[in-house]
């Protein structure tokens, strides 16, 4: 669990990244509490007014959360190919949600995957796809919608778990942002 503290000064990071990477400026240094230090995957989601406007993530527990926090933020913010780059008069409308990933664990059944807790990572080859545990409230899924657009995510076909042999992996993630005035939630 991420403390309130320590979800403010994540969120700071963040937006302190976004805002330096679109003056042209260094990047922010990362603070040294312990707690952001261990390694964690993450994912930096913004919205602008209300609208998805990037979402990068680092999968791998292989960083510290801190340095994969601002990583993300910045190409989310300048290098998410759905969008183009976030521009200064945007900032005013930016709200940052941060999403730290817990362990892996595999998912034989259907039965093992819980809506609005579970997010799911498809694997097949080279192909990946990831959703993030609030994006199947967030679409009104059930379970095996889930599934289905978590494959197509991954470019495959829909039905690639469990028929076509596909690996499917389920992880939760502890999601925190700011509000609509730029305070932490």
């Amino acid at each position: 669990m991420i403390d309130a503290a320590d979800r403010a000064t994540l969120l700071g990071l963040a937006r302190r990244s976004i805002e330096a990477w679109l003056q042209g400026a260094p990047a922010p240094a990362v603070p040294t509490a312990a707690a952001l230090s261990m390694p964690a995957g993450a994912f930096v989601t913004l919205h602008v007014h209300g609208d998805l406007r990037g979402c990068i993530g680092h999968v791998e527990a292989d960083k510290p959360l801190v340095d994969v926090v601002r990583d993300c933020a910045v190409s989310a913010a300048s290098a998410d190919p759905r969008f183009p780059p976030l521009s200064s008069n945007e900032l005013p409308a930016l709200r940052i949600e941060i999403s730290v990933l817990s362990a892996f664990e595999p998912v034989h059944t259907m039965e093992d995957i819980e809506i609005g807790r579970d997010g799911l990572i498809v694997e097949q080859g080279w192909r990946r796809g990831l959703l993030l545990p609030q994006v199947a409230p967030e679409w009104g899924w059930d379970v095996r919608a889930f599934v289905m657009h978590t494959c197509r995510k991954a470019g495959l076909p829909a039905d690639a778990w469990p028929s076509r042999g596909a690996t499917l992996t389920k992880f939760q993630a502890e999601v925190f942002g700011e509000a609509e005035e730029g305070r932490s939630s």
